[in-house]
C-alpha cells in the first residue's frame, strides 16, 4: 500500500521535509516511489510546495496521506501552498505576471501622484509668489500715492505761505508808504504853519518904519 508522508532532512533542530509517495512498509526516511513536494516549517509563514497533479493522482489510486500531509494538501487546495504542477506553474506565472503588472501600475500611479504633488507645490509656490508680488506692488503704489499726496500738500502749504508772506509784505509796504505819506504831509503842514507864523513878524517892522521920502518933503516945505 502506498502512503503519502513526510521524509525528514536538514540539520539538527533545523528540519526540512520532503513530501513523498512511499511504500507503507518502507522506513520513514528510506526509499520512496516519487517526490511530490517539500515543506519548510522554519519560515514565517511555513512554505509548502506540492505537485497537485501528482498528489491528486496518488490519492485517486488509493494512496493514504498521513495526517500532516493531509493538512498540507488542504493548504494546497485553498491556495495557500505553491502548486508545482504544470497547471500550477502556469497559474503561478499568470499570477506573477498579474502581480508584476499591478506593481508596474502602482509604480506609475505613485509616479503620477508624485508628479501631481510636485506640480501642486510648484503652483502653490507660484501663487504665493504672485500674491506677494501683488501685495508688494499695492504697497508700492500706496506709498507712491502717499508720497505724491505729501508732495502736493507741501507744495500747497508752500504756496499758501508764499501768498501769505506776499500779502504780509504788501501790507507792510502799504503801511510804510502810508507812514511816509503821512510824514510828508505832516512835514508840509508843519512847514506851512511855520511859514504862516513867520509872515506877521515880517509884516510888522515894515509898517512901523518911517517913509523914506518924508525928509525930502519936509525940506521942500521949509524952502517954501
Amino acid at each position: 500500500m502506498v502512503r503519502l508522508r513526510l521524509q525528514r532532512h536538514g540539520a539538527k533542530k533545523r528540519p526540512f521535509y520532503r513530501v513523498v509517495a512511499a511504500d507503507k512498509r518502507a522506513p520513514r526516511d528510506g526509499r520512496f516511489i516519487e517526490l511530490l513536494g517539500t515543506y519548510d516549517p522554519l519560515t514565517e509563514p511555513p512554505i509548502v510546495r506540492l505537485n497537485k497533479e501528482r498528489v491528486d493522482y496518488w490519492v485517486g489510486v488509493g494512496a493514504q496521506p498521513s495526517e500532516t500531509v493531509n493538512a498540507l494538501i488542504k493548504k494546497l487546495n485553498d491556495g495557500s501552498a505553491v502548486d508545482l504542477s504544470a497547471a500550477g506553474a502556469d497559474h503561478a506565472a499568470k499570477k506573477a505576471n498579474a502581480q508584476a503588472k499591478q506593481a508596474e501600475l502602482e509604480a506609475k500611479r505613485a509616479e503620477t501622484r508624485k508628479a501631481l504633488e510636485a506640480a501642486a507645490k510648484t503652483a502653490e509656490a507660484e501663487a504665493a509668489k504672485a500674491e506677494a508680488e501683488t501685495k508688494a506692488a499695492a504697497a508700492a503704489a500706496a506709498a507712491e500715492k502717499a508720497a505724491a499726496a505729501d508732495a502736493a500738500k507741501a507744495v500747497e502749504l508752500a504756496a499758501a505761505k508764499e501768498a501769505k508772506d506776499d500779502e504780509t509784505k504788501a501790507a507792510s509796504e502799504a503801511r510804510a508808504e502810508e507812514t511816509a505819506e503821512a510824514a510828508v504831509a505832516k512835514a508840509a503842514k508843519d512847514a506851512e504853519a511855520a511859514a504862516a507864523e513867520a509872515a506877521p513878524a515880517a509884516d510888522a517892522p515894515a509898517a512901523d518904519a518911517p517913509a523914506p521920502d518924508a525928509p525930502a518933503e519936509e525940506a521942500a516945505s521949509e524952502e517954501e
